[in-house]
């Protein structure tokens, strides 16, 4: 996925907000809370237009998905015991799959939202 199709998806969800932080990796939030980071693997620079994409899973898709070819447990994060992970390439996870990921990732942090914080961004 490039970064414009990323970013055009993300913005689709509801109630998101988009910022470019962190060395340049576009970052997007529901409530104030992260869901998504695009972004290029720091030290390493990739491929001219290929975009790593981080995003927050349940367990179960965590201890799976970090075994597939172009899936790894989130750098910084997963090393805190969260269950993020990054898709580096579309070995197992392609463009559509990283979508329904991205989509999953943003109802998880919503849900984990107050109540009253849900209802004034319309997620309720």
């Amino acid at each position: 996925m490039k970064l414009e199709a990323y970013n055009e998806f993300c913005a689709g969800l509801p109630a998101t907000s988009h910022v470019v932080q962190w060395g340049g990796a576009h970052v997007w939030k529901v409530g104030g809370k992260v869901f998504a980071i695009g972004g290029w693997q720091m030290g390493k620079p990739a491929e001219p237009g290929e975009l790593f994409v981080t995003f927050k899973v349940s367990e179960l898709t965590y201890d799976i998905l970090k075994e597939l070819p172009g899936c790894r447990p989130a750098p910084y994060l997963a090393s805190r015991g969260m269950k993020w992970i990054q898709r580096t390439g579309d070995g197992a996870v392609d463009d559509n799959g990283l979508r329904d990921y991205l989509r999953e990732s943003h109802r998880i942090v919503a849900s984990g939202l107050s109540q009253k914080r849900q209802r004034e961004l319309g997620l309720d």
